[in-house]
């Protein structure tokens, strides 16, 4: 199959390219971070005010910073492939395509949400800065990238490796892929011929496979071996997550549960509650999970009012918590509470490792003081969302984390890293599954005497998806390996996060579009995949709060000079 009448650039032809557009974007990204810190200080210093008024231009600045770091991990991931000799064709196209796309996208105008574009004007820079990325380089890369011709070619690639984990190598060494494949096999054998009815029925994940997870030690991936972990670093748990997720999006969040209360554990806890709870999690012997949203609140932490008061021994805890994940079954609660109501915001915040009672549908809270009602979802199902009212709830004072007052925001905020990595890796399982499931029925239905596939816009869809996919990918590893070589990686976690999440949810639109009225009927497992992948804009910080973060920290750090 042609793929175009002039002759394909080498593969170090295109990484020159890349090189150079590379090193042009940081340019472009200094003059707009320059051009929105103008718009949003006020006497020198950058104002809270200024930027929700200036929300467009502030968002918007993230999403270019966001693509700006996707397309070079993209082009780090082809440079990696070339030394390794592992670029094959399929790599090459995805790179081609990527480039492309997100090229013309930040010239022309990035999508943040549907019906929600930013454009370059939008930020504030001139005609003559927009002209300027312009370069032959750029409208090389955009002119060869993304055509027709590349786009059926590269579905002609996957159609060949239809089944396989990922379609293209993912850039990770072999270790990862073994990791990989045990965790599909499980997946494969356990969850994914049973999902769909779990969710249609809103059952519960069986503990038999809450078990065989432990067995594989899921929950002690990243904690380290002395606390009775398997001591892996955050690479691991992305290819953990991602292929448990591409099953089920709940049996890949089982994980997140016992991972955000390892972390706060080792992170902030004293060394008597590290000996105590952490190889409880790490062998599944005890389920945790998180209660730190309150009714009214959302992402606004600092207007917590849930409060626990001091008695003797104990503390006793007042106050009411919603979208709680997984609390019924759950053995001890990473509980955020205010102790001393005459600190205002954070400073009065602590947390608890709050121990509890397992419950059942017909009794969820045995406890006392604790009382709670199931929150009906539309996806994300399997673990059961849940608001709770304390009344007096009873935690022992020795399960104060770290035995001090007032740190409960710092903890948190320690976690919000790997809690963001890891919903990433949740989000590239979702895009997956639903690129695997698009891409079967395109091949299946048969309209008009030929299967979907052979329709360019269904088979345009499928290649957008495949590029979209491993370029998040990349952006998800590399946050992982900067947690794991112990670098600030807030902002790249945040970054794949906020992307991952918009190509879950675009991937899955997609692939329910393939499907047509099907895809519409609960019947089809990419409706619950549809339903699934909405919610990964919304938690672990929504998509707006997202992109805030993530300017606030390009504004403070780039483009100074």
């Amino acid at each position: 199959m042609s793929t175009a009448a002039a002759p394909e650039p080498t593969s170090s032809t295109l990484t020159d390219q890349t090189a150079s557009v590379i090193a042009l974007l940081d340019k472009l990204l200094d003059a707009a971070t320059r051009a929105v810190r103008h718009k949003v200080s006020v006497d020198g210093k950058i104002s809270s005010e200024a930027m929700e008024r200036e929300q467009r231009a502030s968002h918007g600045l993230a999403w270019l910073a966001t693509y700006v770091e996707a397309l070079r991990q993209l082009d780090a991931y082809a440079i990696r492939l070339i030394t390794d000799k592992r670029f094959g064709k399929l790599e090459e196209m995805i790179v081609r395509i990527g480039f492309s796309e997100y090229l013309a996208q930040i010239i022309g105008g990035i999508p943040m949400n549907q019906g929600e574009f930013v454009r370059l004007l939008d930020l504030g820079l001139s005609d003559d800065q927009i002209l300027a990325v312009q370069t032959r380089d750029v409208l090389d890369l955009i002119a060869q990238g993304n055509s027709p011709e590349l786009r059926l070619e590269l579905v002609e690639c996957i159609r060949l490796q239809a089944g396989q984990s990922t379609f293209g190598d993912c850039g990770l060494e072999e270790t990862y892929d073994q990791i990989r494949n045990e965790m599909r096999r499980f997946a494969e054998d356990n969850v994914t011929p049973y999902a769909h009815e779990w969710h249609l029925k809103n059952d519960y994940i069986p503990m038999e496979v809450i078990a065989q997870m432990a067995e594989l030690g899921v929950f002690g991936l990243t904690i380290p071996e002395e606390y009775g972990g398997l001591g892996l670093g955050k690479e691991s748990m992305c290819v953990v997550s991602e292929e448990l997720s591409r099953a089920y999006i709940g049996v890949g969040s089982l994980g997140t549960r016992s991972e955000i209360a390892a972390e706060l554990i080792l992170c902030g806890g004293t060394e008597e509650q590290k000996q105590k709870w952490l190889p409880m999690i790490a062998s599944g012997e005890i389920l945790p999970t998180a209660v730190f949203t309150e009714p009214n609140t959302g992402s606004d932490l600092a207007s917590l009012k849930t409060r626990a008061v001091r008695d003797g021994d104990t503390w006793k805890v007042y106050g009411n918590k919603t979208w709680i994940t997984h609390p019924v079954r759950a053995d001890v609660m990473t509980l955020l509470t205010r102790t001393n109501p005459n600190e205002p915001g954070y400073k009065g915040l602590s947390m608890f490792l709050a121990e509890k009672p397992r419950g059942t549908d017909e009794n969820p809270f045995p406890a006392e003081g604790m009382t709670g009602g199931e929150i009906e979802v539309l996806g994300y199902r399997g673990m059961k969302e849940y608001e709770i009212a304390f009344d007096g709830f009873e935690v022992k004072a020795e399960n104060l984390l770290g035995g001090e007052e007032g740190q409960g925001f710092k903890q948190l905020m320690q976690t919000f890293e790997g809690a963001r990595i890891q919903t990433a890796a949740r989000a590239l399982g979702v895009a997956q599954c639903a690129l695997d499931l698009g891409l079967r029925y395109a091949e299946e239905r048969i309209q008009f005497g030929k299967p979907l596939i052979a329709f360019p816009r269904v088979s345009d869809k499928l290649a957008m998806m495949t590029t979209e996919v491993m370029i998040a990918r990349q952006l998800t590893y590399y946050s992982a390996w900067q947690k794991d070589s112990g670098r600030r990686c807030d902002l790249e976690a945040g970054m794949a996060k906020l992307l991952g999440a918009r190509i879950a949810w675009a991937a899955a639109d997609n692939a329910l579009q393939i499907h047509g009225g099907n895809g519409f009927a609960l019947e089809y497992q990419i409706s619950r995949v549809l339903c699934d992948a909405r919610i990964l804009n919304i938690f672990e910080g929504a998509g707006e709060i997202q992109a805030q973060v993530i300017a606030r920290r390009i504004l403070e750090t780039r483009g100074l000079n």
